[in-house]
């Protein structure tokens, strides 16, 4: 696991797990399993402009991009590297 989707899985389980990682696969899918809903992908959303400074643009807000901590992470890498 790289810093980036470490800091990420970080994130999704201190805000929206209260810090109890339940051992959640990095794939696994926010919305199937209950972890982030829509407000708090928002507010992940958020953490993620601030964090790494880019901006998201409302038609990347899409589970292909945010429903996952490898699918953010590799979203991220993506939008660091073409800002």
């Amino acid at each position: 696991m790289n810093d980036l989707t470490s800091k990420i899985r970080q994130f999704v389980v201190s805000n929206f797990l209260f810090g109890n990682d339940t051992g959640f696969a990095n794939n696994a899918s926010f919305l199937d399993q209950g972890i982030v809903d829509s407000t708090g992908v928002m507010e992940l959303v958020a953490h993620l402009e601030k964090e790494h400074g880019i901006r998201i643009q409302d038609d990347e807000l899409v589970p292909e991009n945010l429903d996952s901590v490898e699918a953010v992470a590799a979203f991220v890498q993506t939008k660091l590297a073409n800002p």
